[in-house]
């Protein structure tokens, strides 16, 4: 069985921090090759048991990190994000990443044009109940808002393309998002194996309707 493992980059780094912790670049891109390939390996038991599909390639979805100088609201000051810890890192990942056999990497663009600032939630509704004040407000109370343009896109065409000339047997997609829905529903039609691995986050209950499968491989993904 050949399968091609898909992978929604933004949502990996975010629960892998939060789940596992802050690692550097290369560590964290050796660590998501690891991870992704434990997915070519099914059953239980003795070694005989076990059943080790054929790996067509791992798509790897993310966004290039902004480069754009930006004026805080708060504090007036200009940032220059190309020079931020997060572009160095983001853009070390990347490079780590093209030289791992079998990744292919799928950018997309961020709508740069369209960033700003906003208070955070938590403030937001700390303003709204009188519990903090304007004059208390702190430049860690703002946080940057940037979407990404072309990232589903470009999953829900690879699911489409994969399925439709039969390249492969199965596709699992490492992704808590349920806008894949559709594309799951198409590959299923056209005989794929799909299976879902949220990294043990928690999924919409109309999600179980159009996979074959949930798994996630690493049990540090559920922990509290």
């Amino acid at each position: 069985m050949s399968t091609a493992i898909l992978v929604d980059g933004g949502f990996y780094r975010r629960r892998a921090q939060i789940k596992i912790g802050e690692k550097t670049a290369e560590e964290r891109a050796n660590e998501l090759d690891n991870y992704c390939r434990r997915h070519l390996t099914e059953g239980h038991g003795k070694q005989d048991t076990k059943h080790v599909h054929e790996l067509y390639r791992i798509f790897y979805y993310d966004c290039p990190p902004m480069n754009k100088k930006l004026r805080h609201p708060f504090t007036k000051k200009e940032i220059d994000f190309s020079k931020s810890d997060l572009n160095i890192w983001m853009c070390t990942f990347l490079d780590e990443l093209k030289k791992h056999r079998k990744f292919a990497l799928r950018l997309g663009k961020l709508a740069d044009t369209q960033v700003c600032y906003n208070l955070r939630p938590d403030v937001t509704k700390k303003l709204c109940n009188r519990t903090l004040k304007w004059e208390d407000l702190r430049e860690s109370d703002f946080a940057i808002q940037v979407d990404q343009k072309g990232v589903d896109m470009k999953i829900g065409l690879d699911i489409a393309s994969l399925a439709y000339k039969k390249q492969v047997d199965q596709i699992v997609l490492i992704s808590g998002d349920s806008d894949f829905v559709s594309a799951a529903k198409l590959a299923r039609r056209e005989g794929i194996d799909f299976v879902l691995d949220p990294l043990g986050a928690p999924i919409k209950p109309d999600l179980f309707e159009h996979i074959d499968g949930l798994r996630t491989c690493d049990r540090q993904y559920y922990n509290v």
